[in-house]
């Protein structure tokens, strides 16, 4: 019997509305590389990771450009262009497209987490093990959480407990396409392993390992990436 593999899939099919700019934000400028360059780049470095797809929307015009500046990303990343509408339509149309077996370890990791390191891979990797659902990696809630009442404060959350999802989310190949065929309108993956009423492994991850969403988070990435070459 063969050891299950590690594989990548990052789904970049997006055009990051909230940033605005003229094209999708996976391809902001940080520093000297795209963002999604940094991604790849991450993965392509991490040798137990056997290798990384990418999902991107059929209609990308930017992803050529960026591998041919990249030629030592050629043998360590597959661009599939299945993209869908929203997030878990391209992830699972990425797993559906992907060469992997069932049992095989998928790290599902968002295209504007540039501060994600080879580290972190490894300690979600450490934790997560051969446990029988599979993990992700999250941060403890810190700040004190407002429910909102239209424009005011309508309750106050108890933070206790409470965890922010991040990436990687790493689930066996079989069962994470179970999960999101059966599922409806979840925004990760541990979402759609929750609603078969398993328990993902929660694995303390870093505050480096932030979304890109706005305008300046693009600024801080920046920073955060620069200080760490």
């Amino acid at each position: 019997m063969t050891s299950p593999r590690f594989f990548a899939l990052i789904p970049a099919a997006g055009v990051g509305a909230r940033m605005g700019g003229s094209h999708p934000k996976q391809y902001l400028q940080l520093g000297a590389l795209p963002m999604l360059r940094h991604v790849l780049d991450t993965f392509a470095s991490a040798t137990v990771i056997a290798h990384t797809y990418l999902v991107v929307s059929p209609q990308d015009g930017y992803i050529d450009g960026l591998l041919a500046d990249a030629p030592h990303l050629q043998d360590r990343v597959t661009v599939l262009r299945v993209g869908g509408a929203t997030r878990q339509q391209s992830v699972l149309n990425g797993l559906r497209a992907l060469q992997a077996d069932a049992d095989d370890w998928i790290l599902v990791h968002d295209a504007a987490r540039p501060g994600l390191t080879r580290a972190m891979i490894d300690q979600l990797l450490v934790a997560v093990g051969n446990d029988p659902v599979g993990g992700l990696l999250a941060l403890p809630v810190a700040d004190t959480l407002k429910r909102s009442d239209g424009e005011r404060v309508g309750q106050t959350v108890a933070r206790a407990g409470l965890w922010a999802a991040q990436t990687p989310q790493m689930f066996r190949l079989g069962l994470l396409t179970t999960a999101l065929e059966q599922a409806s309108d979840v925004t990760d993956e541990a979402s759609a392993i929750e609603a078969l009423g398993l328990q993902p492994l929660l694995v303390p991850g870093s505050t480096r390992n932030f979304k890109v969403t706005l305008p300046e988070d693009g600024a801080l990435a920046t920073l955060i990436l620069k200080g760490s070459s």
